[in-house]
């Protein structure tokens, strides 16, 4: 597969997923379907159980290219949100996990890049809003639905009403990013996480990943969903092969299956 604004390394059971966009690592409509393609080629190899999508640079990413939006109409704008929402939909329904490294600015259509992974870790450095609203635009990708689910309502409606960016420290304390670290620190906290990941049954997390999709459902048919997914996995070997592991009170030999 010809890439032309991300780079894919494979890192044994690991695949760094690298946006190289310069200068800003913009969302254009050429990144927004290589990242479709991308995601569709990770799923298909076995070997990969564990995403880490980051960005080259000063920049996660920095949102749409804003050259695209001169001259559109409303009924391109429309079908340009529903090009991106449907790639970030993917994503978070993705079944290996992903982890958003993210090194630099994430802004607009970045950060709702990163709220569409799995699990977030900030650099000390980052910088991450939704500043659509000094456009006299609103986010397309997803961002006014995401964002009030990660940090509530009330301070979701501040931050997109105002465009206000904020740190990494801040994103932590608002619950946006699971952990903050240094920028030199980033890249190895993300990959140390990957392999912990890694190292479970791959069917597992991917019946993990299918209920938490359930979240935002009713209570009662999350609980149905988890009740579902949980009898899907006595179908598993790993699952055997983990309870007599324990049983036996010897580390498991998960085959993914």
């Amino acid at each position: 597969m010809t890439l032309t604004r991300f780079a894919v390394e494979r890192e044994e059971r690991v695949a760094i997923v690298t946006l190289d966009h310069p200068p800003a690592n913009t969302l254009d409509t050429a990144a927004i379907a290589e990242l479709g393609r991308v995601l569709e080629e990770l799923e298909a190899d076995a070997a990969v159980k564990v995403v880490v999508l980051t960005g080259a640079g000063r920049f996660f990413a920095a949102g749409a290219d804003i050259k695209e939006f001169v001259g559109k109409t409303p009924e391109d704008g429309e079908a340009m949100a529903r090009a991106g929402q449907k790639v970030m939909d993917r994503l978070e329904a993705f079944p290996k996990p992903v982890i958003a490294a993210i090194n630099g600015a994430a802004l607009g259509g970045g950060l709702e890049l990163a709220m569409a992974c799995h699990i977030r870790i900030a650099a000390d450095v980052a910088k991450l809003g939704l500043p659509e609203i000094n456009l006299g635009l609103i986010p397309g990708f997803g961002g006014t639905q995401r964002l009030p689910r990660l940090i509530g309502r009330g301070r979701a409606t501040e931050l997109i009403l105002t465009g206000e960016m904020i740190t990494g420290e801040e994103a932590f304390r608002l619950g946006l990013v699971n952990r903050v670290v240094p920028l030199e620190r980033l890249m190895d906290e993300a990959r140390a996480l990957a392999e912990r990941i890694a190292a479970k049954s791959a069917v597992t997390a991917a019946l993990a990943l299918e209920a938490l999709q359930g979240v935002e459902a009713p209570l009662a048919e999350g609980l149905d969903r988890e009740a579902r997914l949980f009898g899907r996995a006595f179908a598993t070997a790993d699952s055997r092969e983990g309870v007599q592991a324990f049983l036996e009170k010897r580390p498991p030999n998960f085959r993914d299956r």
